[in-house]
């Protein structure tokens, strides 16, 4: 008899689709629309290679003009699909759904609220996104949609897909002030069926306007490992909170109490814009069916970061993926994107 328990399954589950939103002149890309095309199109080529791609756009016009991009760029159209509905911002994994199942092949849409960022960013068609989608008949027709009038981001959490989360009290408490890590604990847990939340208390990144996600910081990788952005040099302003939070992570156990094995991401140098420090994590990469999408940065240790998360995740193919015209608008291919376990459609 197959299980009736909710979970959220990890990431590197067999997968559905990936979705994602195209940047356009009506968003905050306006300025680089040219480039951040160009990464988007990479980016969604290099899925359509091994499943589905949903590509959100708010009219034919920049369907069609997506669609172009897209060609160009070596896709697979026949499994891309264009959805018309309007949003705000392009970052799905934020106001796109947490998509829960259960053994008996049921579906439940997790829709929390999403403001934004805390209230940072206009966000009323962002936080419509998830009820827009069903109404298009993106998802499976009798998966449940549970509206949960609470603010969360997917970003701020990590699943393991056996019920433990990972996630970060700066980010948490900054939504929620007024609550104890214990009620919000319990939020989580509940509605997102979790037996354990698992806190850091301790990283950021410049230019991170998340107010510290845990997809920039650290992830959960197959066979309890753990992979995370370190700092290697003593003079950068991140050095002392990120070995702060690596002791955080030596010091987390298995729901069998055994230590986590732990993989540490290359330092990238600095990347400035106009002044401003971007958020250059190789964290922030995105796991589909038999493949690791990395961010690349034109950085020397490119490569090295490629290599450790192939370690962490073993026997699927490492494509890096240009993410440079991504962070200036703080976020990566992770931010982009938005994964739906297989049957979900």
């Amino acid at each position: 008899m197959e299980s009736t328990q909710l979970r959220l399954p990890a990431e590197w589950e067999p997968q559905a689709a990936v979705l994602l939103a195209w940047p356009h002149a009506g968003t905050d890309w306006a300025a680089r629309l040219d480039s951040v095309e160009g990464a988007c199109a990479a980016l969604a080529a290099a899925i359509s290679q091994r499943e589905t791609t949903i590509v959100c756009a708010p009219d034919a016009e920049v369907g069609a003009h997506a669609a172009e991009c897209l060609r160009e760029a070596g896709a697979e159209l026949a499994r891309v699909r264009f959805v018309e509905i309007p949003y705000n911002d392009t970052w799905l994994r934020d106001s796109g759904p947490l998509t829960l199942l259960d053994g008996n092949g049921r579906y439940t849409l997790a829709d929390f609220r999403f403001t934004g960022w805390g209230g940072k960013f206009e966000a009323s068609l962002d936080d419509a996104l998830v009820a827009g989608l069903i109404e298009r008949h993106v998802f499976r027709i009798d998966a449940q949609h549970q509206r949960i009038d609470w603010a969360l981001e997917g970003g701020a959490i990590e699943s393991d897909g056996a019920g433990t989360l990972l996630t970060t009290w700066r980010c948490l408490h900054q939504r929620h002030p007024d609550q104890s890590r214990e009620a919000i604990e319990l939020t989580l847990r509940n509605a997102l069926s979790a037996t354990r939340v698992l806190w850091l208390d301790h990283g950021y990144l410049q230019g991170d306007d998340t107010d510290a996600h845990v997809d920039t910081l650290a992830r959960f990788a197959p066979g309890d490992a753990i992979v995370f952005q370190a700092c290697s040099d003593p003079d950068d302003p991140h050095y002392t909170e990120l070995a702060a939070m690596r002791r955080e992570l030596e010091a987390l156990r298995t729901a069998t109490g055994k230590p986590y094995r732990l993989f540490d991401l290359p330092w990238p140098q600095p990347i400035l814009d106009n002044g401003r420090r971007l958020a250059a994590s190789y964290a922030n990469y995105l796991v589909i069916n038999g493949a690791v999408l990395v961010p690349a940065y034109g950085d020397v240790v490119d490569d090295a970061a490629a290599q450790t998360i192939a370690l962490a995740h073993p026997g699927r193919e490492v494509i890096q993926i240009p993410c440079r015209p991504l962070i200036w608008q703080n976020g990566s291919l992770h931010c982009m994107t938005m994964q739906l376990p297989a049957g979900a459609l």
